[in-house]
């Protein structure tokens, strides 16, 4: 979402006549857009901002904004710790970059906090900005800001506010100009994406309207995937709390849609689920994992684990690796559990675990996932997948990344350079944990997005 956001804040620039630096010596404006899930962004921030002190006073007219769900929590913070900034603004305030720019041009450092999204005309929704893409072939579409979930260790829900859907008929729209553009893949976003659409038929109902409007996640999934040109649909991310049959049917029977599912777990324990509000037992999330496996067999399964949440036993945490290891996910995102301020986690102070105890934890839970992502990985060595192309390996130039349908990454090795969207078959030959390695079969399609050529002034 904080990257979708960022190209919105880079689209916005350029339509104001900016154009992209590729080094901090030769840019005017430097933005940060920032993020606060975890404590170390908060240190990364502050650093750089005392780095960029010193760019600043190099050069008369250089700006400096932070915008973000940091600057959304910790406004006063960051004009404390760095008066130089010109602009601190939040997370609805995308849309107000340039106006923002400008009036600190004029006045003098600025800072704008929204407490809440306003979204009374379409226009103003925040993929309907302007949008600087870093690839032409794949492009994220937000469906949904916000989240309605009290989820206790979460700050999503301060800093990016209530839910509210995207109109539908927007959406689909959106992804047939993407469609048109050359893009074949998008991957639908939002901070609860099952529950897309719950506002607008709760408004639909108030006013007494007798037919229910098409705004349910699987209607649009089938939409979305039935337009021309679209290929590839993900998204991301749903919350097991909500999730339906008819989702994971329409992922089924929906060709376009990707065999991939990340479906955040973040623990085992029914106690701790319950401690963290999240609205399921370790029972029913197993449940709907073996219903998308057996709707659609050999789909990859990722999720999300918080390790050392206050309160966390032994017998609890024993729990979550019974159910990681039945699971057999494909990848397993585990974070050691980190206080946000402002969540109703990090004032369960008095059962904090002991920093050692969580460590030799979250070793022990990679012990067990790893072995079973690499048995993932093994079980595609000798098939042929489908790779759209990423770009060349940073290690090795005449060697290819792509990605599989499952989302899994790819090295293969190729005659020559393929263009980013290149659509290709690669028989796989070997499985790490991580990524497969394979040799390059048949190209299936070339890409038909623009080429971005730079445009020098005479």
């Amino acid at each position: 979402m904080n990257e979708h956001d960022s190209e919105r804040i880079a689209g916005l620039l350029e339509a104001d006549g900016m154009s992209r630096a590729e080094t901090d010596d030769d840019a005017d404006v430097v933005v940060l857009n920032t993020c606060c899930i975890r404590e170390n962004a908060d240190n990364k921030l502050y650093g750089t901002l005392g780095h960029l002190k010193t760019w600043k006073d190099a050069k008369d007219g250089r700006r400096i904004v932070v915008g973000g769900c940091l600057s959304q929590k910790d406004k006063d913070v960051v004009r404390d710790r760095a008066p130089w900034v010109d602009v601190v603004m939040g997370t609805h305030n995308v849309h107000r970059t340039n106006e923002l720019l400008q009036l600190a041009i004029v006045y003098g450092p600025v800072t704008e906090i929204l407490d809440e999204a306003v979204i009374d005309d379409h226009a103003l929704f925040p993929s309907a900005l302007p949008v600087r893409r870093e690839t032409s072939y794949n492009a994220w579409v937000t469906i949904q800001i916000g989240c309605d979930n009290t989820c206790a260790y979460c700050i999503v829900p301060a800093v990016r506010g209530k839910e509210i859907s995207r109109p539908f008929d927007d959406i689909v729209n959106e992804v047939k100009q993407l469609a048109a553009n050359g893009v074949t893949e998008v991957t639908l976003l939002g901070q609860n994406v099952n529950s897309y659409g719950r506002d607008i038929n709760l408004a639909e109902r108030k006013s007494g309207a007798d037919v229910r409007v098409k705004t349910m996640f699987a209607d649009l999934l089938r939409e979305v995937g039935a337009v021309p040109g679209i290929q590839r649909v993900r998204y991301t991310s749903p919350h097991p709390k909500d999730m339906r049959s008819d989702v994971l049917e329409a992922m089924a029977e929906t060709p376009a849609v990707c065999e991939h599912l990340h479906y955040p777990l973040q623990s085992g324990s029914d106690r701790v689920l319950a401690l963290m509000h999240r609205g399921y037992t370790a029972q029913r999330y197993m449940e709907q994992l073996r219903e998308a496996r057996r709707l659609m067999p050999g789909i990859a399964i990722t999720t999300d684990i918080i390790v050392g949440f206050p309160g966390e036993t032994e017998e609890d945490f024993e729990q979550t690796l019974a159910i990681a290891s039945e699971a057999k996910f494909d990848l397993v995102f585990a974070f050691i559990f980190s206080p946000r301020e402002g969540t109703e986690a990090a004032l369960m102070t008095e059962h904090f675990i002991e920093p050692e105890v969580v460590s030799r934890r979250f070793e022990r839970l990679r012990q067990i996932v790893e072995p079973h992502a690499l048995e993932m990985h093994e079980a595609r060595v000798g098939l042929v997948e489908e790779v759209v192309v990423e770009g060349p390996s940073r290690k090795n130039e005449g060697v290819m990344t792509g990605r599989t349908r499952q989302n899994k990454l790819v090295h293969f090795a190729t005659p020559s350079q393929l263009r980013p969207g290149t659509y290709c078959t690669v028989y796989i030959t070997r499985a790490a944990p991580h990524f497969l390695q394979g040799r390059l079969v048949d190209i299936l399609q070339e890409p038909t997005h623009k080429i971005r050529i730079p445009v020098a002034s005479v």
